[in-house]
């Protein structure tokens, strides 16, 4: 029993992350020395459509091989890191980009990321899917990381050495926050760059200033919403309600470079925004829907453009279709990104946690968006001189002038 204890604990540290299938099938005999009650208890009765990997078959490879480890294998292991690699093992088998498995530690970061108030360095960053590649789309005014000089367009090589494409992004960002007052070194790729650059940024904290507002010329309200956060609903009220009280003609709703968020927070800021009816709806494995609706309590019906660009994702997504499918704003921008389905972290009884992809939603006319995105009704793309600058005005803005032109049009 003991040399069986060493081999669950070990045998991942000693293969290491380049035999990811090994990882998960050690998982699967983690899983099979469960009692009934435990997470996954019930797996090896298999129903149509449902994971079975705890056969005999399995088991006894893994014995096999847990045989060979405690009589050949050299180095020393460190279980806490085994133990993180098995169940990470699990996730990454389901070859979902979206699924992932925390720490304690990481899970606890996540939520205090969702409350508008963290210790980081104030960027925001973006994953593309197909190849992996995480970039700097925004570095906030004041903030450590612009102090530093990173800025958008910033290709993220590594994390404290640690290679970072391919990686789960909110890991990542987790290892990227921590205690303030410590810094945190980021190995960064910029074109026209021959030699990757290293920036040692400190940490602070940040306080995700997730919307902003201001009155543009013509009276034509702008508000930008960088995250969807826990408290950006309130905050958007309350910037919309000091808008018309200024006497408001229009508005602008900038959704660029927003990667979503919480998705009560973008129903009840399109509650706000639209007529009584469906917002979205999703549905799951089984077919079961669940519906998102407004009430009839507010509507705007004041000349509204809506800016996206192509990292407008999930939550931000969901606004800009409810918005062109009620025909109630314009859509101005470049496509967007296309995350039509919903993740949910579940967290276990230890403290850690797994997030899987649970739903796809659709917008209310049904319309599916995932790897599709939404076009937009005034297409611009910003210009190619602004593209890597960390602060843009207003004035040199070509996608914001363009929207500010179509609000202007529906106000005469």
């Amino acid at each position: 029993m003991e040399g069986q204890k060493l081999f669950r604990k070990g045998i991942l540290c000693g293969i290491g992350a380049t035999l990811g299938v090994a990882l998960i099938l050690f998982l699967v005999f983690q899983i099979a020395q469960m009692p009934e009650e435990g997470l996954f208890a019930g797996l090896g009765k298999k129903k149509e459509g449902q994971l079975d990997v705890t056969n005999r078959q399995v088991q006894e490879k893994l014995e096999e091989i847990e045989g060979l480890i405690n009589d050949h294998y050299l180095n020393e292991t460190d279980e806490e890191l085994v133990e993180r690699y098995l169940y990470t093992g699990l996730l990454y088998g389901l070859g979902d980009p979206y699924a992932a498995y925390y720490t304690a530690e990481e899970y606890a970061s996540l939520l205090d990321g969702s409350s508008g108030s963290y210790c980081g360095i104030g960027a925001m960053f973006s994953q593309n899917m197909n190849t992996g590649i995480i970039t700097v789309v925004k570095v906030y005014e004041g903030c450590p990381a612009m102090e530093a000089g990173l800025l958008p367009g910033d290709i993220l090589y590594a994390v404290e050495g640690q290679e970072a494409t391919g990686q789960d992004l909110t890991k990542l960002v987790s290892e990227i926050k921590g205690e303030e007052g410590t810094s945190v070194r980021l190995t960064m790729v910029r074109e026209g760059e021959t030699d990757y650059l290293d920036f040692d940024v400190k940490r602070q904290r940040v306080e995700v200033p997730t919307v902003a507002w201001e009155m543009l010329e013509d009276q034509i309200g702008y508000i930008a919403v960088s995250e969807f956060d826990i408290v950006t609903s309130e905050q958007f009220s309350s910037a919309l309600e000091e808008l018309e009280a200024d006497g408001m003609k229009g508005l602008i709703i900038d959704l660029r470079d927003n990667g979503g968020g919480v998705v009560r927070a973008v129903t009840e800021m399109a509650d706000r925004m639209l007529p009584e009816g469906l917002i979205v709806y999703t549905e799951d494995k089984y077919g079961n829907r669940s519906e998102a609706r407004s009430d009839a309590e507010h509507f705007f019906d004041l000349p509204l453009a809506v800016l996206v660009n192509g990292n407008s994702a999930s939550a931000s997504e969901i606004f800009a279709g409810a918005i062109k499918d009620y025909q109630v704003g314009s859509i101005v921008g470049t496509r967007t990104y296309g995350k039509g389905i919903v993740q949910q972290p579940f967290q276990l009884e230890d403290g850690t946690a797994i997030k899987l992809t649970i739903s796809k939603y659709y917008t209310p006319k049904g319309n599916d968006i995932h790897g599709k995105g939404i076009e937009p009704d005034v297409e611009v793309e910003l210009d190619e001189a602004l593209r890597g600058k960390a602060v843009i005005t207003h004035e040199e803005d070509n996608q914001l002038q363009t929207a500010m032109d179509v609000v202007r049009e529906k106000i005469k």
